[in-house]
């Protein structure tokens, strides 16, 4: 998920307990809460925080399939990449717009992400090294991404859970050409198979990590569960993720590197090795392999787009103007 495991979601309330009572209600009844109803200001801020780390995530994440959009390797898969980093720049547009209706800016929002009190998932501080990359991002983060997506079609927040059910539609069609990209080089020569191989034994890690950190260790993920933002813990994710990605690697008969893996008949599921946490969080606090890169690119084009709305504002408040003189 991109929004990596509600890092940093925010629990604390000063309301009464009768308001949070009858909030409560409302949660469990399934209704969906809307911008202008009443809520719990813990429940804003953590609404906030993971739209916006979400949304962040979708335009950093064009960073690293963008620069192989010149580089794909023929006419249609450039098209299909194409077509796929566009799609990732209207979702992170979906977000944003969702999370502005719980009375906070675009503008603040950036700005928290380049001075790095906001944070965007991990995986997009990795690098793409080859064409196959392309594919396995498709395949494992973008599938990792749609585990966790999926139930976030039914969170409590309304203008949060419509705006998935287009992302994910989206997001399936990515995994789909991740997964033939892979499929055609592991059917390929015994180097396309390799470049397969490679790719997935660099990004196998840090896609399991996009879930967050154990349950253990995430201290709210409790809350933002009986609030109903999301319906699933970490792990129960990160399982039902590994359960459906170890078939699809044997049927491309690509090994993922994990010597511990092994099928646990009693729980129905497979057992995997330890994660490196300490990796997981040096990468979140900013010190992945292209953090630096991808701030340094989205505050270029945040600067290199000023002029673009400051002319839609001025034009804008122009016809506010004539609209009024009309009057």
């Amino acid at each position: 998920m991109y929004s990596q495991g509600l890092i940093g979601a925010d629990g604390r309330t000063n309301e009464t307990p009768e308001f949070l009572e009858r909030f409560q209600r409302r949660i469990d009844a399934e209704e969906k809460i809307e911008p202008n109803d009443e809520m719990p200001e813990g429940y804003r801020r953590t609404l906030v925080r993971q739209i916006g780390q979400h949304a962040h995530s979708e335009i950093v994440g064009m960073l690293p399939e963008g620069n192989w959009i010149t580089r794909a390797p023929s006419l249609r898969r450039k098209a299909a990449l194409l077509a796929k980093v566009q799609d990732e720049g209207g979702h992170g547009l979906y977000l944003y717009s969702a999370a502005e209706t719980l009375g906070v800016s675009r503008e603040e929002m950036t700005e928290e992400l380049l001075d790095g009190r906001a944070k965007y998932s991990s995986i997009f501080n990795y690098p793409t090294l080859s064409w196959a990359d392309i594919g396995t991002i498709g395949w494992l983060v973008d599938g990792a991404a749609i585990m966790n997506q999926i139930p976030l079609c039914r969170c409590s927040f309304g203008p949060y859970a419509r705006a998935m059910i287009r992302v994910c539609k989206e997001e399936s069609f990515h995994q789909r050409q991740g997964y033939e990209i892979v499929m055609t080089l592991a059917q390929g020569s015994p180097e396309q198979k390799e470049m397969a191989q490679d790719s997935l034994n660099r990004w196998w890690w840090p896609s399991i990590m996009m879930f967050g950190p154990h349950d253990a260790d995430s201290q709210h993920s409790d809350q933002s569960m009986t609030w109903k933002i999301k319906r699933f813990s970490n792990d129960e994710l990160r399982q039902k993720f590994i359960d459906a990605t170890v078939p699809q690697a044997e049927y491309l008969g690509l090994t993922i590197p994990d010597p511990d893996l092994k099928w646990n008949e009693e729980k129905g599921g497979y057992d995997h090795g330890p994660i490196d946490w300490d990796e997981f969080w040096r990468v979140v606090k900013g010190h992945g392999p292209m953090a630096k890169d991808r701030i340094k690119a989205r505050k270029k084009a945040w600067d290199d787009g000023k002029w673009v709305r400051d002319a839609a504002l001025a034009h804008a408040e122009k016809r506010q103007a004539r609209k009024m003189a009309a009057e």
